[in-house]
């Protein structure tokens, strides 16, 4: 394939030589003339491991070359791929300048062709970036999208020192796009890269950058609170982290990575505020750790507000249990939201197959007698019962049997804190973060 790559840092400069080995013919494009120069005597323009070999390597082939025009360089090419910096300004925002600068340059090169040009975004955007890209090539070539061009994002998640390691085997590939020419395209551009290739909506694939590295620093962050609490009480925190990374079914893993309402139960809150104490009676200050506690509760909140700005005073609980599969209603925040309502007046129903009154015994039972007696006369194991007399069904539990409610009952309001499917768009439901 004929490919033109826009910007000759980093990103672009790793490109330029891979996708070169991988048998395309590569044109590098920059503003720069020194990086010109570089990639035009076989050199590349950054320090990277290996990456100075393979450009060599694909000079000497024939394979690679670099220009500043930028008109030429997309007529003969089939895919132009932006890879210019996105700055971050004084403020916190990118600086899109280059994005749209590059874009304009593509346009013009667009304007002259008569065959279909696709337009890659590698670069780290904000979500919205790839409909006014589309936008300015439009206004711009004359041309329209998804007839003449198309507009995808392809997010690269290369790490500088082992760039060209990740360029050939990244976790996953990924593709946003609606138009399924240009999907092709890329699919084909990708072939013989040892990854799964993902295609997903463009704001998707714009967003999954941010919250990818956005959860690295956390992960290195948190690591080093740990470490800090352990050195203070002489424990090896390495050999902590090396047991808690070993742990692939629940630390290492998708489990608990699902949006939605707070955590509950009696041991996440608990053993928290243990890890909190713990680091305070060593005059630690441990801000991530102390602040999940925090961002549960405002959790909690949101959910709160989304009720009551529906306006209506007949509540329906379906699950107050901490979670599905138990009658455990120690820290649930079920239990919470429910006192809450009542507390403001509301009329509230409650269906919890799994807490019948009547059967529970033990620790639960005496939780029940002591802190909640008052809910025992809410909870019916009739779930009609509840719907009927309810005008706003808060769902707390993924449970089968709720899947389609929002169908059967048109005329109530459901929301959603578990993500009972991906199918509901209804005028009826909403879910609290999705």
């Amino acid at each position: 394939m004929q490919i033109s790559i826009f910007g000759l840092g980093y990103v672009g400069c790793v490109s330029l030589g891979c996708f070169a080995k991988n048998g395309h013919n590569v044109i590098g494009v920059d503003v720069i003339e020194h990086k010109i120069d570089l990639i035009n005597s076989g050199k590349p323009t950054i320090v990277e491991e290996d990456i100075d070999m393979i450009i060599n390597e694909q000079y000497i082939k024939g394979n690679i070359s670099a220009t500043n025009d930028f008109v030429k360089a997309v007529e003969e090419s089939e895919i132009s791929l932006i890879c210019v910096g996105t700055p971050q300004s004084k403020e916190g925002h990118l600086n899109l300048d280059y994005i749209f600068n590059v874009t304009e340059e593509i346009a013009e090169g667009i304007k002259k062709k008569k065959s279909f040009h696709t337009v890659v975004i590698r670069s780290t955007v904000l979500p919205g970036t790839n409909k006014k890209v589309t936008e300015t090539i439009e206004n711009i070539s004359g041309k329209k999208s998804g007839i003449d061009f198309a507009v995808v994002s392809n997010p690269e998640f290369l790490r500088e020192g082992n760039a060209v390691k990740d360029f050939y085997n990244p976790a996953i590939t990924v593709i946003g796009s609606d138009d399924d020419t240009a999907i092709q395209k890329i699919k084909e551009l990708y072939k013989g890269i040892n990854a799964h290739i993902e295609v997903t909506s463009i704001k998707v694939a714009e967003l999954i950058k941010y919250v990818n590295n956005s959860y690295h620093a956390l992960k290195i962050a948190f690591a080093n609170e740990v470490g800090n609490i352990c050195k203070n009480i002489g424990i090896d925190s390495h050999k902590v982290m090396d047991l808690f990374c070993k742990d692939t079914h629940l630390n290492i893993s998708p489990i608990y990575f699902k949006p939605g309402y707070a955590y509950g139960g009696s041991c996440l809150p608990k053993d928290l505020r243990g890890l909190k104490t713990l680091a305070h009676d060593h005059y630690l200050t441990s801000p991530i750790i102390e602040s999940i506690e925090q961002s549960n509760e405002n959790q909690k909140k949101i959910a709160l507000e989304l009720i009551s700005s529906k306006g209506k005073k007949k509540l329906g609980i379906l699950g107050i249990s901490f979670k599905p599969g138990t009658d455990d209603l120690r820290y649930s925040p079920a239990v919470e939201l429910t006192e809450y309502f009542i507390g403001k007046g509301y009329e509230v129903n409650i269906y919890d197959r799994n807490v019948t009154i009547s059967e529970l015994t033990g620790t639960n039972k005496l939780f029940i007698e002591d802190h909640i007696p008052h809910l025992s006369k809410l909870i019916s194991n009739d779930l009609e019962y509840v719907i009927d007399r309810s005008e706003i069904i808060v769902i707390n539990h993924n449970l089968t049997e709720f899947k389609d409610l929002p169908n059967k009952y048109p005329t109530k309001i459901f929301i959603d804190l578990a993500r009972i499917g991906d199918n509901n768009s209804t005028d009826n439901y909403e879910g609290i973060c999705w």
